[in-house]
This record gives C-alpha cells, sequence and structure tokens, in this order.
C-alpha cells in the first residue's frame, strides 16, 4: 500500500502510533526511545519509524502542522494501515493559570472553530472527544510512573496568529472554556470517530498567554521527555 504522502509497506506500522507535528521530533523520539528502528516512510520528509519499546512494537510519525495535514497523515493510517491507536504528542499554549509552563496536559476534548468536521462528513459540533479507554489507561500510567497529569478541553485552532480585533485568545477561552491551545487534535478525533479507531491526546504546555512565560530549550526537551515516556508506556498497554 502506498499513497501520494506515505511510502510504507502494507504492515509496517504497529497498532500503535504516537504523532508528533515535528518530523525531527519523530526521529528524535525513535532514536531516543526505540530500539530495533526502521525508518518506513520518508515522503515529503515527514518521516514515520517503526520500533520496539520494552519489546512490544510501537509506532512514531509526524503529522506536520495543522488540521488539513494531521487529518491527511492519521486518516491513511487509520484507513489503509489498519492502525487502531494513534496518540498526539505535542505542545500548546495556556488560557488559564491552572495550567503551567511544563505541565503535561491530557484532551478531555476538543474545541474548535474549524470546517475540518464539516467539510469530511457534515459534522456540525465544535467539541469533539477522545477515546475514553485510551484516556483511562493514560491516567492510570501517569499515576504508576508518577507523573503529574493535568485533564482540560483543548483549542484545535485553524489560525497561529490572530487579529487582535477577533477578541484574542480570551474571547476563546471565555467562549469554550478551553485552557489551552493547538491546532490539531480536533481533525485527528474526528478521523477516529468515523473511521471506529481510537485516538487521544498529551500536550506539554510550552507557553502561557496568561503569565506571559515560556519554557527554555533546555527545559522545553526535558518536558516532552516526560510526556513521551507517558505515551509510550501507554501505547505498550493498548
Amino acid at each position: 500500500m502506498a499513497t501520494p504522502h506515505n511510502a510504507a509497506p502494507a504492515g509496517a506500522f504497529a497498532k500503535t502510533v504516537l504523532m508528533p507535528g515535528d518530523p525531527l521530533r519523530a526521529k528524535m523520539v525513535a532514536d531516543t526511545f526505540l530500539t530495533e528502528v526502521k525508518l518506513v516512510t520518508a515522503v515529503r520528509n515527514v518521516y514515520g519509524y517503526t520500533g520496539l519499546y520494552k519489546n512490544v512494537p510501537v509506532s512514531v510519525m509526524a503529522s506536520g502542522m495543522g488540521m488539513p495535514s494531521i487529518g491527511i497523515y492519521s486518516w491513511e493510517l487509520f484507513k489503509f494501515w489498519d492502525v487502531e491507536n494513534i496518540i498526539r504528542i505535542g505542545s500548546a499554549g495556556s488560557y488559564s493559570e491552572r495550567l503551567a509552563v511544563k505541565d503535561v496536559v491530557m484532551a478531555d476534548s476538543a474545541f474548535s472553530e474549524s470546517n475540518y468536521a464539516l467539510v469530511q462528513n457534515g459534522t456540525t459540533d465544535q467539541v469533539l472527544f477522545p477515546s475514553k479507554k485510551i484516556n483511562e489507561v493514560i491516567a492510570a500510567t501517569a499515576k504508576e510512573q508518577g507523573i503529574s497529569l493535568k485533564t482540560a478541553r483543548v483549542h484545535s485552532s485553524d489560525v497561529f496568529y490572530n487579529d487582535p480585533s477577533t477578541g484574542g485568545w480570551q474571547a476563546v477561552h471565555e467562549k469554550s472554556q478551553s485552557e489551552c491551545v493547538e491546532m490539531e487534535s480536533f481533525a485527528l478525533f474526528h478521523n477516529a470517530n468515523v473511521l471506529g479507531k481510537q485516538a487521544a491526546c498529551l500536550l506539554t504546555i510550552s507557553d502561557s498567554f496568561v503569565a506571559e512565560a515560556e519554557l527554555t530549550a533546555e527545559e522545553r526537551q526535558n518536558s516532552l521527555h516526560e510526556m513521551i515516556r507517558l505515551a509510550l508506556e501507554t501505547a505498550i498497554k493498548l
């Protein structure tokens, strides 16, 4: 099986795939955490790898930035490569004092003004939900691993640079009760729901709109590693 976006042979992906946005972060996860790693696709330099974590097959593949991009890659993994579970791993900006930089956050829902779901199959819901099963495993695993985990509604935005005339992040926060912002989970949850698959989203708070704070490069790396470890420990239980 191959598409214009993925050259992996049939059976190349594990049943569970971790999806960071950045191809180089996918490479870092594979190089740092997996053994017996194989690069299974590199079309458009969007890297996909399969290896072993604690002797269990796990894959990691970049999603690119934004909902159209993760919409393509997650749909194809679910539909054509028989992937059952996708856990997005990424960074987010906080809208809330409750979520500080370095916090690890599990999405319990995703709000979006995006037309992704509407155009894809006519879904008009602005709030979509992840897999209850995966979220339960993530929460239990975080407790086992001693990782502090917060849950929150996520704002999945189509726009990184908002015009201030729209009311900015404060307007979205007030309207939707979202506590942090990223750009992919709404489309991922939609694809999983449509195709009868499972998806979840783990995020590290990398900056805060409320506190006007952001992680240093070293802090970002260390905090992301905690989130990645949580995702991997979850993956081998699914």
